[in-house]
């Protein structure tokens, strides 16, 4: 029997980060959500999506399947819940299903007490929570390597470090919440992190960078500079001094040398964002930097507002603070010139090859999909 996990029209209030994946490819914590239910589950998990994403995933077995709303955060009960389903029956919410098995047509169970990821702000809201929570399956079954000597570590026992690691002359402090740090990482001297953090895979810290928690950085990436409270998706780099705070940063994005966001308002007071699904402003609280879609680029010492959400496969660039808004494709800033799609996909491509990657003739379908179907 396979594990399905599928996505909603409401998957849109996930915009930007979702024109590009499907809900189950979004990272918080540690892992993506797909990772965080295929480990609780101990199996492989399938993905469900929107028709033109669905190339970029393995086809479902047309056999019993159990079907698992992606935006729900797993819990051990709810997945004893799941468990539990025989054929035709389901587990909903007031909101809708949230997991059957073969179909929602027949016996329901109702319940109240599942989180479901609805907007981009709450990746970084919810981080600190699911790190932690993440961070416990990890540590149940790997036991941590040894770093060396010149490293400072406190609270060691809040502190996981994978395989092929070099770490000399940082600090890591594990004080206030849990340090994950995936295989083969690099951080380099004089650097200070504290948890609750993340880092994936093959990514590098260079050397001085100040990180405080909850921060996820994703795998193959670089950082500098001073981060908190964001999440990075994989392969992006934000590799110099300047400052990200309360922010998502999809797959594949450069933030130029000396580029910074605000996260607070000059008065302190509430933040409004765009909201895809709406067409409208959302209060999201009063600590809000940036969201930022895969592909895109800023330039050297761009200024982001507070609040900001860039769409995927932009070429940022402009004086003064940068508008709150752009859409996908924009070259430059709002009232320039879009990126032509050929343009685009070459420009895509060329920063994939500086990490050994390049672009799948399904992935160039996807980002041609975008570019024709929601181009502003």
């Amino acid at each position: 029997m396979a594990i399905v996990l599928f996505d909603t029209s409401e998957r849109r209030k996930l915009f930007p980060l979702t024109y590009t994946r499907a809900v189950a490819d979004v990272r918080i914590g540690i892992l993506t959500i797909k990772e965080w239910w295929e480990k609780l589950l101990q199996q492989d998990v399938y993905v469900q999506t929107e028709a033109y994403l669905q190339p970029l995933y393995p086809a479902v077995p047309a056999v019993d399947n159990i079907y698992i709303d992606a935006s729900v955060m797993p819990t051990d009960s709810l997945i004893e819940s799941i468990r539990a389903l025989k054929p035709s029956q389901s587990i909903a919410d007031e909101y809708g299903p949230i997991a059957y098995h073969t179909t929602d047509k027949g016996e329901k169970q109702i319940v109240s007490t599942v989180k479901r990821l609805c907007y981009p702000w709450q990746i970084f809201q919810w981080n600190d929570e699911v790190l932690r929570q993440q961070f416990k399956l990890f540590t149940k079954e790997k036991f941590s390597v040894q770093t060396a000597e010149s490293t400072h570590i406190i609270n060691a026992s809040e502190v996981f470090i994978d395989e092929g690691c070099t770490i000399e002359h940082a600090v890591l402090n594990a004080s206030d919440g849990p340090i994950y740090i995936g295989k083969n990482v690099t951080i380099m001297e004089g650097s200070f992190i504290r948890g609750p953090f993340s880092i994936g895979d093959d990514s590098v810290v260079k050397m001085g960078t100040k990180v405080y928690g909850a921060t996820t950085i994703g795998p193959h990436c670089t950082i500098g500079g001073e981060i908190r409270s964001s999440v990075m998706f994989g392969y992006s780099n934000k590799a110099h001094d300047g400052y990200l705070g309360h922010s998502v940063i999809g797959e594949w994005c450069n933030l130029g040398a000396g580029t910074s966001n605000s996260n607070l308002k000059n008065t302190a007071g509430e933040i409004c964002m765009f909201d895809f699904e709406k067409n409208t402003n959302d209060i999201v609280g009063n600590k809000c930097g940036v969201i930022i879609g895969d592909y895109s680029r800023t330039a050297i010492n761009s200024s982001i507002n507070t609040g900001s959400i860039f769409g995927i496969s932009c070429n940022i660039f402009g004086e003064y603070l940068l508008p709150k808004r752009l859409p996908n494709f924009c070259w430059g800033t709002l009232g320039s010139s879009n990126y032509e799609i050929e343009k685009a996909l070459r420009d895509i491509n060329n920063w994939k090859n500086l990490k050994g990657k390049s672009l799948s003739p399904e992935e160039r379908k996807v980002i041609a999909y975008i570019f024709d179907n929601f181009k502003e």
